[in-house]
């Protein structure tokens, strides 16, 4: 009988064992936690991955194309072609045409090259206008680059806020334990009513559901800057606060920084540059009407013809002026359709800059109130710990009840999360002000 149990029992620690085995085998291998990340190494990740700087970059390299497409009409033309006939003798071709051209039987070769020598200046300001579009987009690479850069700083100071209210929760939750326990305590003791323990229990619920929404906050952030580093996968970043603890106020007067704005807002040079491609484009549409002058030529070889053509080679130079005469209105029709249109992009200029300087102005407004924030709720900190030291001591001696006590205790949660939430807030605006301001 022992052996036999002997027996059981080694069999049910193998059985365990295996189980053991197989679970760890079955368990995904953790991903190394990520390396320490700064706001300057993400904005470096972000210019690198972010989707968005990649479209605004292969957008401005399809552009530069449309330059060389431009000059293209500049440059001669040349076209290769092989014929061979096999006609209907003394066939012509009667119908479709004013003259009556015959057919020769024949193989031939040859070379045509046409050049243009003067539109008056329609096809110059075509390409002038398709540069100044190409550095348009440059331009606009620029400000996406800049709009993503923002996002990104925004983001990563928002992360390192929630995780802040997370150790301020945790710390909390703690904090609100150990005065359940010793309520507990007095409370057995008859020291204390159950009232008291009641109240204690009910804040303790309270800091866990403030570190529940603490934390769920915490993990979208940190997913919001993933998606903004260009990240698929879920990494859980070491962020590494480098925000200084005596923060420089921002600049007092606002209008120079309107006028930096001006001069340095990628996306207003990029408006700029799409007003000038538009003024172009409507001085091409007006030459129009005017000639088209150009010469062609051609040179070609008929090994095999007919006994009508004589001569075994051709070649033939002259020059073509094309005068338009009238179509319908269509020329002037399109000249008045790029005028409004530059006009419109004139005054998306002028609109544009109105915009910045509102938003320069109400973004140093924000960080300057944001700064002021900070030794607000630093002292707001400070003399909520010392109100909480000051409850204690009067609970436990009995000299005030649980309700002082739990009053105390949630303002200093909120002097915590309010002074952390402060510092990053200013960061934030910063961010913003520099984003406006185009730095």
């Amino acid at each position: 009988m022992i052996k036999f149990i002997r027996t059981c029992a080694s069999g049910i620690a193998l059985a365990a064992a295996c189980a053991t085995m197989s679970a760890q085998q079955a368990m995904p291998a953790t991903a190394p936690p990520a390396p320490p990340l700064t706001v300057a190494n993400a904005e470096h990740l972000s210019i690198e991955r972010n989707p968005r700087i990649s479209i605004a970059r292969l957008l401005q390299l399809a552009q530069a194309q449309v330059t060389r497409e431009a000059r293209s009409a500049e440059l001669p033309t040349a076209t290769g072609s092989l014929t061979a006939v096999d006609s209907h003798a003394g066939s012509r071709i009667t119908a479709g045409l004013l003259n009556n051209p015959s057919v020769y039987n024949r193989a031939a070769g040859g070379l045509t090259v046409s050049q243009l020598i003067t539109d008056f200046g329609r096809t110059h300001n075509l390409i002038l206008s398709a540069e100044s579009r190409d550095k348009a987009q440059k331009d606009a690479q620029l400000a996406s680059r800049d709009d993503v850069i923002l996002a990104v700083d925004q983001a990563f100071y928002l992360a390192l806020s929630n995780q802040a209210v997370v150790k301020v929760a945790e710390q909390t939750v703690a904090a609100r334990q150990a005065t359940s326990d010793k309520i507990g305590a007095l409370a057995a003791s008859k020291l204390r009513s159950s009232l008291d323990l009641s109240f204690a229990n009910v804040e303790l619920s309270q800091a866990n559901l403030l570190l529940l929404d603490a934390q769920d906050a915490a993990q979208e952030s940190m997913a919001n800057l993933n998606a903004l580093l260009g990240s698929e996968t879920d990494e859980q970043h070491t962020l590494v606060d480098e925000t200084p603890t005596n923060a420089e106020p921002p600049p007092d007067n606002v209008e120079p920084l309107v006028q930096i704005a001006f001069a340095s807002r990628p996306d207003l040079a990029a408006l700029n540059d799409s007003y000038t491609a538009s003024r172009q484009f409507s001085a091409a549409q007006h030459a129009l009407g005017r000639p088209v002058i150009s010469a062609l030529g051609a040179v070609g070889g008929t090994p095999v013809r007919s006994d009508q053509i004589i001569s075994s080679w051709y070649g033939a130079v002259g020059a073509n002026v094309n005068i338009p005469i009238f179509n319908g209105f269509l020329f002037s029709a399109q000249a008045r359709e790029s005028d409004l249109r530059a006009s419109a992009a004139q005054e998306e200029v002028r609109n544009l800059r109105a915009l910045i300087a509102r938003d320069v102005r109400t973004s140093a407004l924000t960080a300057q109130a944001a700064f002021h924030r900070i030794d607000v709720t630093r002292q707001l900190r400070d003399q909520s710990n010392q109100a909480l030291d000051l409850a204690q001591t009067r609970y436990q001696l009995g000299l005030s009840g649980v309700v002082e006590l739990i009053q105390a205790q949630l303002a200093q949660t909120e002097g915590e999360i309010s002074y952390a939430s402060a510092r990053f807030a200013y960061q934030q605006a910063l961010a913003a002000l520099r984003f406006q301001t185009g730095q």
